[in-house]
């Protein structure tokens, strides 16, 4: 079967780098299945789950907070604000992060800058959702 190359890359480095046989990524207008050989594009990403499926049926999901997915013929590229592997998310800190969320938005003070709550509790939700394997 045929297999793309593809990186996943944040500010603090990359995330990671592998070859798979199809990307399923959740972008602004819609999920996309990406193959090999797939005609060049850019499209922005929203928070949620990219699949990398495998040969033989394995896959890996990583949990991106955004950023734009390049795809190429031959390999794809992902740029995120960040990124994390399912198996190395923090799901202790995630459902801290997403309690903090809620809580500011239950306040409704003025000073409190709702649009970063907001997307804040969808990064958090996302980060446990794809620890415990469910695509949103």
């Amino acid at each position: 079967m045929k297999t793309v190359q593809v990186n996943i890359v944040t500010p603090d480095g990359p995330v990671y780098d592998s070859e798979v046989a199809m990307v399923i990524a959740k972008t602004v207008s819609g999920e996309i299945g990406v193959l090999p050989g797939h005609i060049p594009m850019v499209a922005p990403l929203a928070i949620g789950a990219v699949t990398l499926k495998k040969d033989g049926g394995s896959q890996e999901i990583v949990a991106v907070s955004g950023g734009f997915i390049e795809v190429r013929p031959d390999k794809i590229s992902i740029l995120a604000p960040a990124a994390e592997v399912a198996s190395s998310i923090d799901v202790a800190r995630a459902k801290e992060s997403m309690k903090r969320a809620e809580e500011r938005l239950q306040k409704k003070q003025d000073n409190i800058d709702f649009k970063r709550a907001e997307l804040a509790l969808k990064r958090a939700i996302n980060r446990i959702s794809v620890h415990e394997g469910n695509n949103q």
